[in-house]
């Protein structure tokens, strides 16, 4: 499976399953939470805290590997893996809190933060892997351009990203049955997996298997 493929399935993964987990928290992206915010307005609930907190704790997720591609050599692919190491560790701390819905929350904010932080800092090339609404627009521009000359790697990758995205939310969707501190497991054993294969493949270009 591409990189870029199953990073979308691990965000729509751990979307799904904090937003049913933890009382509809988005962990992966910060625009869902806004608008949760502005409906506490008009409808005030008692998770409001969460998602106010979420924000902040994305934001130190995109910090901290900032700081990790700045400490590896050249600041370059290198960085890859540890930053793997970096979302596998914060979402097992996620995994370890599940019984607090606060402390599982904002860890798993921090742990995909960071997934978005490395996505721009290390696969700028591949499609965004954690909010689909640009590659969705993107996808119907290039099949609609597809006559005049759009290359099959670029559909393929934004195909394939979209439909693992989804797949990803069906099982984080069931695997909510399991609660956050076992659902999570799955997630954390990709990216440790991930984690090996890029030490392993440091050459491999950014869309290559794993």
């Amino acid at each position: 499976m591409a990189r870029g493929t199953t990073l979308s399935f691990l965000a729509g993964y751990v979307d799904t399953l904090g937003f049913v987990a933890l009382h509809g928290l988005f962990t992966a992206h910060v625009t869902g939470n806004f608008v949760l915010l502005g409906r506490e307005v008009v409808s005030p609930g008692n998770d409001v805290l969460l998602k106010l907190l979420a924000f902040p704790a994305f934001v130190g997720g995109v910090v901290a590997v900032r700081a990790l591609v700045r400490r590896c050599q050249g600041g370059g692919r290198e960085a890859l893996r540890p930053a793997h190491l970096l979302q596998a560790a914060l979402m097992l701390a996620a995994a370890a809190s599940a019984r607090w819905d606060m402390a599982a929350g904002l860890l798993c904010a921090a742990a995909m933060g960071a997934q978005n932080g490395y996505g721009k800092l290390l696969l700028a090339k591949l499609p965004a892997s954690t909010v689909m609404t640009g590659n969705v627009t993107q996808l119907v521009i290039d099949c609609l351009d597809r006559v005049g000359g759009a290359e099959r790697p670029a559909l393929a990758a934004l195909g394939g990203g979209v439909l693992a995205f989804a797949a990803g939310c069906v099982a984080g969707a069931l695997a909510s049955r399991w609660g956050m501190g076992i659902g999570l497991l799955p997630a954390v054993a990709l990216l440790l997996a991930m984690a090996a294969l890029a030490g392993q493949q440091p050459s491999k270009p950014d869309n290559a298997a794993l």
